[in-house]
């Protein structure tokens, strides 16, 4: 992670760049409970099929999943419980305009540490039709390709 000092990534939403095109990102906190957080410091989670929902003017992560704390015993948490996230309501509005037209989502990109903080990275972004798909595995190959060459001193 480039730009933020004093953070680090716990976990990242790989497929999101190769299903969406990544308009713009943004920042949000994140309500958790105590296991939630300690499983998170020995990194147990997941974002591939989570999601971003506005209810009632509030803005949700759905779907992601925090493994159990492995002391956790009758406190544990739910594993795939929906969040809330924690934005300000002008920020909130924004995304929901948006998401507003036609193909545009908000999808959760990573989680991150920052300050202490578990903080949301959310992409605001529209999806990429196959043939966007195809192009973008063939520059990735390309690139490899070049690096490798590249290594070789070819």
């Amino acid at each position: 992670m480039t730009g933020h000092d004093n953070s680090s990534e716990i976990t990242t939403n790989r497929k999101a760049f190769y299903n969406y095109e990544i308009l713009e990102t943004h920042e949000a906190g994140i309500v958790l409970t105590g296991t939630e957080i300690k499983s998170l410091r020995q990194t147990g989670a997941s974002l591939q099929e989570a999601f971003v929902k506005v209810l009632r003017g509030s803005i949700w992560l759905i779907g992601s999943y925090i493994a159990p704390y492995s002391h956790g015993n009758i406190y544990n948490h739910e594993e795939r419980r929906e969040r809330k996230l924690l934005m300000h309501k002008m920020e909130i509005e924004k995304l929901l305009s948006l998401q507003q037209e036609k193909g545009v989502a908000i999808i959760p990109l990573a989680l991150y540490f920052k300050k202490g903080k578990v903080k949301v990275r959310l992409g605001v972004g529209r999806g990429k039709k196959m043939h966007d798909k195809r192009e973008a595995i063939k520059t990735r190959d390309e690139k490899r390709r070049m690096e490798e060459a590249k290594k070789w001193g070819r």
